[in-house]
Order: structure tokens, then C-alpha cells, then sequence
């Protein structure tokens, strides 16, 4: 049970985000808390809990810190306690444009605060002394307040604390959320029915559930609703309304009235969902019984989706109960209460980039406009070139030149492959069929993978000066011009023989991959396949075929080689990267197809595929020399390390995404910071950092009056 729609992974192809815990705050005295929320424009950070605890945090925003050190860790610039509640702490509303605080306890209380020269003070006071307050919401222009109580009483109010009007639902009441334009409101009952209401209070329909099991309606609580605001264009495609189930099941709606919801089975103890601030990804939190573990034992568990409902992303959080998660208002960190404590999380998005000839480009998603702008930013004289274009999916880059991935405007459902230059001009482009989930780039090839079938491009000679001349050459050695594009599908055994897979012969497989793509990557000697198995494919290139099968461990998330294609590294769904030895050694009586084969059992070490004795946790981020076959970079949590061999030098303070690594240098960029402020990027979101040897090389020149040490020093650590 996954969707009951065919899958429109379109524009969120399989995102490659990153998550990493990065910060605990504990609660005095060990009180429980019961829920935390994060003013998306002010930073605050409330949370509530048992005995009528009730805090308001800030942490030092990570755009503040990022400028400072360009590795955010955050310390507390506000900490207060707020005096007012006895009972537990039930529900937190922030209202962000009026900078007021709703909260209420399990006696019914109410209190909205208001903040005077830096300190929280009770504003106004209600209690209706009848039943709990189960639920407050905001209207999308913080306008009016939704506040339903479990005995079905609902009161809508206005921000200055008028009454507008009052009902009685003939229902218990769990949950209320706001439509995005304020016109209805959504009451969840009890027992898990959602109720379609007008402003007014007039009842309109029931909310259609598909997620549950048939019979089991009426029956399964609600944990959480979350209606995402943002979404202005009006031809709705992509679904905004989350429902989840306490038992799991989510349905992801367009509407209301939504008959072809997208389906999740998130198999957790749900405990609630938040959309992220751009509606790109809904966080789906619980907890799950540890497989082989004491049957009782439960593990916090966050869960990212697209809105079309791939999961990209899980994290674990330890502790006995995750109750509630909230998303900072850039969306790069999230909140979760657990326990007595709040546990931080940076989210490392896949943002749509790209580095090559001293130019950055990236694409950003207009809010109020359906396409996407793209910028190309050279960043050495600063220009700036802007296009726009709709629905890009990728962005990879060469030395030389960039590939944009688009989806064609038009009902043909095609693709559209672009190649550009420095300054945005496309240079060559090409149609394809098959939905482009990973894209790779090299200095010659563009390839492109769906689930289960591979596309490689000869770019090459459409963007050299000689292009026409070395077509005319080939077509006059017999050469067919279509071999500068091949295809072919990831089962096919390539054997010696069996034809050319040129594009113009290429047939589709009909049936669905059982062994899917999970991402690619490409050198100027080989493409690297590996597969949600483990299973990993070594192609050679420029002519086509199988060097290799192996198999690793893991489910691969991204893929990459060193530059002379004997060394591969891995960073899995869990952000654990490790290292490969891909050299392919052909003994001397065996070919390459024989060595390939995955039943021959190749004796002794020099097996293709060795792990290699070499291993990091929470890594987002990495980067082989373009130069150097021993040199690497990662970044791991906040921190950037390079590698040489298998060992890693003194971490560097960092939080920006590596963009080129050469001649002893690192270009690394905050790209968080210019996705944030894409029309006018500050020279200083570029950052470079030199390998130890370099900065020794130079410590020892300045420093020492004989040469030869120096020569000693270089000799003894050579850069090719």
C-alpha cells in the first residue's frame, strides 16, 4: 500500500536530503514535555510539558551563525520560564504575525501571551471549566483562533480576544486545521472522522479516508492533521493536506475532497506530522518496535516524505517517547520533544546546483510564479545571467559546461536534457522518454537513469570547435552518428556481440524493475550503477560494457569515484559513508565479461569491490580531487575533513556543500544562503580551505633559510 495513483515523482525526483541529530537541551527537574513549537518568524521556541511546564527558547539562528564560522551550532540567546499553567501542558499555537503565544493545559485553561521588552506576560485568560481544550489553530493570516474542546465545544475568536461565534459539534472532538485560504475548517473527531466546516460554522461534508483498512474506519484515532499554506497556484497538483493515523497509515490529499489521495504506510506508532515550511517534504514522526529487540521496546523514529510519497529519509532519535516535532522557519532544522529533552536536527537539503568554470548555478522555485528561476553566477567578476525555465529536476556539472534536466511543458511527457554554458546559453540538448531519477555528468557524458533503464550521451562533440569536422570524419569511417547516444536496460548482459544499443533500437521493458536504479555516477573511463540491493555495475566508457558486478552492504544514496576510477564512495540512506577498491585487475587468461559474471567466485584479494577499511557516520557531503586519486573531502555533521589515503586530516568548522576540490584546494559554498537570497548572493557565501600539505608546504617556505628542507618536505608529500 504505497499510492493508488501512478506515481508523479516528476519534479521531487527521489530528493537526496540528509539528516543529522545535532543539538539536546534538557528539561529542568526531568519533566516530560508534551510539545514544542517553532514561531517560523521570530525563532521562538516554545515548549510545554508536565506540572505546567512551560518554556520559550531561542537558539542563535543558523543563518547568523552559518555567516560567522559557516558551521551553526546554535546557543540559547533567550531562555525563560512562562508561570501561569498547573496542569500538563496539552497544546502550543504561535501566532507569527502578531507575535502572541497560545497555550493551554489539561484543566481547560488558556493563556495568550504577549511579549514586552523582552519578557513573556500573560496578555489574556479563558477557562471554561467544562472540558479539555484539545486543540487551537491559527487561521493562515493569524487573524482568528480555532479552539475546539474534546466535548465538541468550538469557539472561534478574533485576535484582539473577541468572540465571533460558538457551536456545539455532536461529536468529541481531537484535532482543527485551517484550509490555506481561511474559508473551512477541518474538525477531527475522536474516533477519526474529519468534518468539513465553513468559517461561519456550517457543516459541509465528511473528508474522505482511503488509508485505512476497509472496516476499520471510525475506529483508529487521528494523531495529527497538517494543512500546508504556502500553496497559492490554484491548479493544485501537488498534494498539501496530511492526515495521519495513530496506527501509521497517512493519506496525502490535494483537497478536501481529494478522491485519489497519495497513501503511506509509515509503519510507526504515529505521534505527529509537520509539513516543512516550503511544502516540499511532510516529517511524519512515532515510534517503532525494534526489530530482534525486546518485544516492548520502541525507538523514536522522524520520517520524511515527498509529497507524492516517497520516503526519503528516516532518522532515529533515542528515548522512550517522540510527542511532538516542529520545523524552524527556513526549514534547516527541526525540533523534536522527547522525553524531558529537545533534540535538534539539521536537514541538509539536495538543492538544485551546480560549480564548473568559476561559475555557480542553482535553481530556485518562485513562490508565485510555476517555474523555476536559474541563476548562473560568475562568481569571479561577479555577473549574474537569470533564466527561467519550468519544472527542472537536475543540475550536474563538468569542468566545462552544466546539465539541466527538465520536464517538458507540454503533454508529451517527455524529458528534456540540456547542456549549458557559463553564461547559460544551451549549447546542445536532446528529448528523452524515460523519467530521468539520476542524472551524471562528465567532461564527455551526460548519462541518465530511470528505475531500470540507462541513457548515455556523447556531448562532446556538439560543444568542441572541431564538432562538424569529427562527425564528417566518422560518418566517412562507416561510423553511424547515432552512436553518440546509447541506451540500454540495466538486466541486458552487454555480452560482446550483442549489437550497439543505440538509441533509435531501444525498446522499453514493459514490466516494472524488481531490482530498481538507486543512483549512478560517471568518470571519463567508467558509469557506476548501483542498485537498491547492493548491487553495483561497472560500465566502461567511451565504449560501452560490463567491467564488473559486486555487491555492498547497503542501499546506496550517493555514488562517486576518484579520478582515475580505481577507488568508489558510498554514503548510504543513513548517511554512512564508506569505500570501495573498483580497480578493475584482469587476470591474464580471463576477460573482463568472465570476471563480470557475479556466479564466477573470484579467488584472493584482488577481487573488484573490497570494502576498504575505512568508515564515517552522518556524512551529507563529499568530494574527490579532480587530480589527486588519494585526496577526498566530506562533511560530516558540521564539520569538513579531508582524507588523504584513508586518513583524515584536522576537521575545519564548515556547514557549506563542497563544489570543487583541486590543486590542494577546496571551493566549498554555503549554498543554504544563496538558495535563501538567490538574486543578489554575497561574495562571501564562497569558502576556501587548502589541504594541510599545502599550508605546511607554505609554513615551511616562509619559515626555513635552506631550500632543501622544503624540497625534502614536497618529495615526501607528492601532488601529481
Amino acid at each position: 500500500l504505497n499510492s493508488s495513483q501512478p506515481s508523479k515523482a516528476g519534479a521531487w525526483a527521489r530528493k537526496g536530503m540528509f539528516v543529522y541529530l545535532s543539538k539536546k537541551i534538557a528539561i529542568p527537574h526531568n519533566l516530560a514535555l508534551q510539545v514544542v513549537a517553532w514561531n517560523p518568524a521570530q525563532g521562538w521556541i516554545a515548549c510545554g510539558g508536565e506540572s505546567g511546564l512551560l518554556k520559550v527558547l531561542k537558539l542563535e539562528s543558523s543563518s547568523e551563525g552559518a555567516s560567522k564560522t559557516a558551521g551553526a551550532q546554535g546557543n540559547l540567546s533567550m531562555n525563560q520560564t512562562l508561570e501561569g499553567h498547573q496542569g500538563n501542558i496539552m497544546v502550543i499555537t504561535w501566532n507569527a504575525n502578531f507575535r502572541k503565544l497560545t497555550t493551554s493545559d489539561q484543566n481547560g485553561l488558556i493563556i495568550v501571551w504577549m511579549l514586552h521588552r523582552g519578557i513573556w506576560f500573560e496578555e489574556m485568560i479563558n477557562n471554561r471549566n467544562r472540558s479539555v481544550v484539545r486543540d487551537m489553530k491559527w487561521s493562515a493570516d493569524c487573524q482568528k483562533i480555532c479552539i475546539v474542546y474534546e466535548d465538541g465545544a468550538v469557539i472561534l475568536g478574533t485576535v484582539d480576544g473577541q468572540r465571533l461565534w460558538g457551536k456545539e459539534v455532536k461529536t468529541q472532538l481531537a484535532f482543527i486545521e485551517w484550509s490555506p485560504d481561511g474559508k473551512c475548517i477541518l474538525f477531527c473527531t475522536l474516533n477519526g472522522e474529519v468534518h468539513v466546516y465553513d468559517n461561519e460554522g456550517i457543516y459541509s461534508h465528511r473528508c474522505p479516508i482511503y488509508c485505512l483498512d476497509s472496516g476499520t474506519e471510525g475506529t483508529v484515532a487521528i494523531a495529527g492533521i497538517d494543512w500546508y499554506i504556502g500553496a497559492s497556484n490554484s491548479d493544485n497538483q501537488v498534494p498539501t493536506l496530511c492526515v495521519g493515523f495513530e496506527n501509521g497509515r497517512v493519506q496525502v490529499m490535494r483537497s478536501d475532497s481529494d478522491d485519489k489521495p497519495v497513501l503511506i504506510d509509515t509503519q510507526l506508532r504515529c505521534t505527529g506530522l509537520k509539513w516543512d515550511p516550503n511544502g516540499q517534504t511532510v516529517a511524519i514522526a512515532g515510534m517503532q518496535t525494534q526489530a530482534g529487540a525486546a518485544a516492548d521496546r520502541e525507538m523514536g523514529v522522524v520520517q520524511f516524505y515527498a509529497p507524492t510519497g516517497p520516503l526519503l529519509r528516516t532518522l532515529r532519535v533515542p528515548g522512550n517517547n517522540l510527542r511532538s516535532i516542529a520545523w524552524e522557519g527556513n526549514g534547516l532544522r527541526l525540533a523534536l520533544a522527547v522525553d524531558s529533552h529537545i533534540f535538534f536536527a539539521n536537514i541538509r537539503p539536495d538543492y538544485l546546483w551546480g560549480y564548473f568554470s568559476h561559475t555557480l548555478v542553482y535553481a530556485v522555485l518562485k513562490k508565485e510564479r510555476t517555474e523555476h528561476v536559474v541563476i548562473f553566477w560568475d562568481t569571479q567578476g561577479d555577473e549574474k545571467y537569470t533564466k527561467y525555465i519550468k519544472h527542472v529536476m537536475h543540475i550536474r556539472s563538468s569542468d566545462d559546461y552544466c546539465t539541466l534536466v527538465t520536464k517538458a511543458d507540454d503533454s508529451s511527457g517527455q524529458y528534456i536534457i540540456i547542456v549549458c554554458n557559463d553564461i547559460g546559453s544551451p549549447v546542445d540538448s536532446k528529448y528523452l522518454h524515460i523519467e530521468p531519477l539520476h542524472v551524471a555528468m562528465t567532461n564527455s557524458h551526460v548519462v541518465v537513469a530511470s528505475e531500470d533503464v540507462v541513457y548515455i550521451w556523447l556531448y562532446k562533440p556538439s560543444v568542441t570547435k572541431a564538432g562538424s569536422d569529427l562527425a564528417a570524419a566518422a560518418s566517412i569511417l562507416g561510423h553511424n552518428k547515432r552512436r553518440l547516444e546509447m541506451m540500454f536496460h540495466i538486466d541486458e548482459s552487454l555480452a560482446p556481440g550483442s549489437g550497439f544499443h543505440d538509441r533509435e533500437n531501444f525498446v522499453m521493458p514493459t514490466t516494472p524493475a524488481q531490482d530498481p536504479i538507486a543512483c549512478i555516477t560517471a568518470t571519463e573511463h567508467c558509469c557506476l550503477v548501483a542498485r537498491e540491493s547492493g548491487v553495483v555495475h561497472r560500465y566502461s566508457l567511451p565504449h560501452l560494457g560490463v567491467e564488473a558486478r559486486f555487491t555492498i552492504r547497503c542501499r546506496a544514496q550517493v555514488l562517486a569515484a576518484n579520478c582515475d576510477s580505481t577507488r568508489m564512495s558510498v554514503i548510504d540512506i543513513n548517511g554512512l559513508l564508506t569505500l570501495y577498491d573498483i580497480e578493475v585487475k584482469l587476470p591474464d587468461n580471463k576477460s573482463a565479461w568472465e570476471m563480470a559474471d557475479p556466479g564466477g567466485n573470484s579467488q584472493g584479494e584482488d577481487v573488484i569491490g573490497k570494502q576498504l577499511d575505512f568508515e564515517r557516520k552522518d556524512v551529507w557531503n563529499m568530494r574527490w580531487a579532480s587530480d589527486n586519486p588519494d585526496l577526498f573531502a566530506i562533511m560530516e555533521k558540521t564539520r569538513m575533513y579531508i582524507v588523504r589515503g584513508l586518513q583524515p586530516e584536522e576537521p575545519v568548522l564548515s556547514n557549506a556543500y563542497l563544489c570543487a576540490f583541486r590543486d590542494l584546494q577546496i571551493q566549498s559554498v554555503l549554498i543554504d544562503e544563496v538558495i535563501q537570497n538567490p538574486e543578489s548572493p554575497r561574495k562571501e557565501v564562497l569558502l576556501d580551505f587548502e589541504t594541510k600539505s599545502l599550508r605546511d608546504t607554505r609554513d615551511i617556505l616562509t619559515k626555513v633559510s635552506n631550500l632543501k628542507d622544503a624540497f625534502n618536505y614536497v618529495e615526501a608529500n607528492p601532488h601529481p
